[in-house]
C-alpha cells in the first residue's frame, strides 16, 4: 500500500468516526441522498422499489442497494 492510499483510508476513517451513517432515514433524506425529488422516492415507495420499515423510514441498506445497483 502506497502512502497515499494510507492517509486517504486513514482521512476516510476518521470522516466515518465523527460522522456516523444513520440506521434509517426519511423520504426528504433519501431523496437528498440520492439527488432525486422526494416524489420520486414517495413513488419508489409505493411501488415498492423503496421499503419502509415499521417506522415509516428507509433503512440506509434500502439507499445503499440502490446505489450499488
Amino acid at each position: 500500500m502506497t502512502e497515499i492510499e494510507k492517509v486517504a483510508r486513514a482521512a476516510v476513517r476518521m470522516y466515518a468516526e465523527e460522522h456516523p451513517r444513520p440506521i434509517m432515514i426519511t423520504q426528504k433524506q433519501a431523496a437528498e441522498m440520492l439527488n432525486v425529488s422526494p416524489t420520486t422516492i414517495n413513488l419508489r415507495v409505493k411501488s415498492g422499489q423503496i421499503k419502509l420499515n415499521g417506522l415509516g423510514m428507509i433503512p440506509i441498506s434500502e439507499i445503499d442497494r440502490l446505489i450499488a445497483g
